[in-house]
């Protein structure tokens, strides 16, 4: 992960040998899954990959989808300690709004694109799967309380008539986009910029122009034109 002044993924240290198997092989399933695609995987590929024999997935997983439920729930709880850490306000005592807001879509962008093969299969079984339509809410409702804490502390600059409702709308708009650009698409695809960069400053501007600031500066991650 770049480095950011506030904003670090968090995953929870594993202490027990085999609580550290276990990761091994949700890591091996990971990057083969962003590589190939869930369906394009065997459970001998990420036993391989790992340094394991199959019967070390067996014992942990009852199969592959079960290796994939927790890769999810892995990262809905890493997403979840991430949040509560990263937007504590005494982090960001002497931040404006944009760059709090800049510093989100870089880090959203690099999340995204760095995680895509757990985050696009959890977007596709959200679609078939009440109980993954329910976590994500709760993880984007989340998200969505601290930031909005953490923005309206400058209220007064905000002149979207509804603050809060500016804030949560536009958080769905990036999320949105993200999913369309790096999880489906890709960057580069018609409208959508060529570059993470560019991507992460075309959010800010979109983010910062909805909420209509008063007295907005240039977002510090645009790319010089």
């Amino acid at each position: 992960m770049h480095g950011h002044p506030h904003l670090q993924w968090i995953r929870p240290a594993r202490q027990a040998r085999s609580q550290q198997t276990h990761e091994r092989l949700l890591d091996s399933a990971e990057a083969l899954i962003t590589d190939k695609g869930f369906a394009d995987v065997s459970v001998a590929q990420i036993a391989e990959r790992a340094g394991f024999s199959v019967g070390a997935v067996y014992s942990r997983f009852r199969d592959k989808q079960g290796v994939l439920h927790c890769l999810q729930d892995r990262f809905v709880e890493e997403a979840h300690l991430t949040t509560d850490a990263a937007f504590d306000p005494e982090l960001w005592d002497d931040a404006s709004i944009e760059e709090i807001v800049s510093e989100l879509m870089v880090f959203l962008v690099e999340i995204h694109r760095e995680r895509r093969g757990v985050l696009r299969e959890l977007s596709v079984r959200m679609r078939e799967d009440e109980p993954n339509i329910e976590r994500r809410e709760r993880l984007v409702a989340h998200i969505n309380d601290r930031v909005i804490a953490l923005l309206l502390r400058e209220r007064e600059r905000i002149r979207h008539p509804d603050p809060a409702v500016a804030i949560a709308f536009g958080l769905r708009f990036v999320l949105a986009t993200l999913e369309q650009a790096i999880l489906y698409r890709g960057v580069g695809a018609h409208g959508i910029p060529s570059s993470d960069e560019k991507l992460a400053a075309e959010l800010t501007r979109a983010f910062l122009g909805y909420l209509d600031l008063d007295g907005a500066t240039t977002p510090a991650n645009s790319p010089a034109e």
